[in-house]
């Protein structure tokens, strides 16, 4: 095998399509592109969702609700599954390490779910009330970090 003698795969190449050589070529006149319309430019690319003049499907229909923009989104880790750290302080870190939560940088919130068999000192961004008083009186703390 030498340099001049390589050959691209039998079918992996095709002749480029000529277009605008006349009617006999099969894309001649309108080279492909059909009459009129924004198809027929050189810049035709159109907008996400839009139809060609008809009202687009997102605008006709009707609108509902309401989306608050300054929620807080949080990991919510129940009272029942704290057992899984083996530990007797409770943060971020161990409640990773246990696989309750996925990510450090979204704040957590304990709920108040289940029972606890020992104390614990929870450290977290939120709880509920019912978490609190049942942290509490396990003789464990809650601490909004």
């Amino acid at each position: 095998m030498e340099l001049h003698t390589l050959k691209p795969a039998e079918g992996s190449t095709k002749n480029r399509r000529r277009v605008g050589r006349g009617p006999g070529s099969g894309l001649g006149k309108t080279s492909g592109r059909g009459h009129k319309g924004a198809g027929q430019h050189a810049s035709r690319r159109v907008r996400r969702g839009h139809e060609g003049g008809q009202m687009p499907l997102q605008r006709r229909l009707p609108k509902r609700g309401f989306t608050n923009i300054f929620k807080k989104e949080f990991q919510v880790v129940n009272l029942s599954n704290l057992k899984r750290c083996e530990t007797g302080e409770i943060t971020g870190e161990t409640l990773r390490s246990a696989g309750l939560i996925r990510n450090l940088k979204v704040p957590v919130k304990i709920l108040g779910k289940g029972e606890l068999d020992k104390a614990y000192t929870v450290k977290a961004a939120a709880f509920s009330k019912t978490a609190v008083t049942k942290i509490e009186a396990a003789g464990g703390k809650a601490e909004v970090i």
